[in-house]
């Protein structure tokens, strides 16, 4: 039984065995000291108790899709689980500076005032370049990195040698067109790309209410950012462990392999020379669900290393 069902059903004073018990009692703990509050318009929830761990969520996602995670490391380690602005129905942010750099220059900002030391960063997709970018900016401030099914630079996934010129024409068409869609259309194309992002259909209303529930300016502002910055090369300056966790399951009807898809994460992680790349072996986009026991058994043991 997961830990948020035992909370469930132990916290509304239900009785079991002595071991679940002890199990639940924990668990309704953990949910008491757990806060949330706003920071530069980032909602942060607090939870659990040791050495800092940022969980950094993806596009149009909220702190849920750490939740499970954090609940396993709770015991050992803070968990401060972000909710960016204008996704999932948390209000939008001005964009005269854009996105992606104004969220790390919060997210840097956050960590300094509450004085966090010997930060690890966990974050997914978007989330994962954040996290890079967070380290990029101020690694004395952080430990080690944990990337969550994400890359340096989107766009050359197919084409290694796909440049940011190359790459603007495409990205400002894809803005342009979702930003003059009626609502039917722009949900309805929305609803189609979120097919395929986890191999657990219950998961699938609560992908679609955050796609929903997300400001369009927003996602239009983040999907274009995400197209035109590569980090590839940049990422040579950073010397922290990081470990890259990758999913390639969902994409095996269209000939991919685990190797394959394996060499792509490799290739852009080229520069990256303390790196350490595993994927899953069924999981698919959104990790932390799909394979959920597998990733907290690999962040744990890169965080005891």
């Amino acid at each position: 039984m997961k830990l948020s069902n035992l909370k469930k059903l132990f916290c509304s004073h239900n009785k079991g065995g002595l071991k679940i018990a002890i199990i639940a009692i924990f668990a309704c703990i953990i949910s008491q000291q757990s806060k949330a509050e706003e920071f530069a318009g980032i909602e942060v929830t607090e939870k659990g108790n040791g050495s800092a761990v940022i969980f950094i969520p993806g596009l149009n996602s909220a702190e849920d899709t750490f939740t499970e995670t954090c609940n396993a490391m709770a015991s050992k380690h803070k968990c401060y689980l972000l909710h960016l602005p204008g996704f999932a129905g948390q209000k939008p942010m001005d964009l005269q500076h854009g996105f992606l750099v104004p969220i790390k220059n919060n997210i840097v900002a956050l960590i300094k005032q509450k004085k966090l030391t010997k930060v690890t960063l966990v974050g997914h997709s978007l989330g994962g370049f954040l996290s890079l970018m967070v380290t990029l900016d101020s690694p004395e401030l952080v430990d080690k990195i944990v990337i969550v099914d994400s890359l340096p630079f989107f766009p050359a996934i197919q084409n290694p040698s796909l440049t940011i010129e190359m790459a603007k024409p495409q990205a400002e068409q894809m803005r342009t067109q979702m930003n003059i869609q009626d609502d039917s259309s722009f949900f309805k194309n929305a609803t189609f790309a979120i097919q395929g992002m986890t191999n657990q259909s219950d998961r699938m209303p609560l992908l679609m209410q955050w796609s929903q529930t997300s400001d369009r300016n927003i996602t239009t502002q983040a999907m274009y950012e995400l197209m035109t910055t590569d980090l590839r090369v940049s990422i040579g300056a950073i010397y922290k462990p990081v470990m890259v966790l990758g999913a390639w399951a969902a994409y095996k009807p269209y000939g991919s392999t685990k190797e394959s898809t394996k060499a792509i994460f490799a290739r852009q992680y080229a520069q990256l020379k303390n790196v350490d790349i595993r994927m899953s072996e069924t999981g698919f986009h959104f990790l932390t669900w799909d394979d959920n026991e597998w990733v907290n058994q690999q962040i744990t043991q890169f965080l005891n290393q």
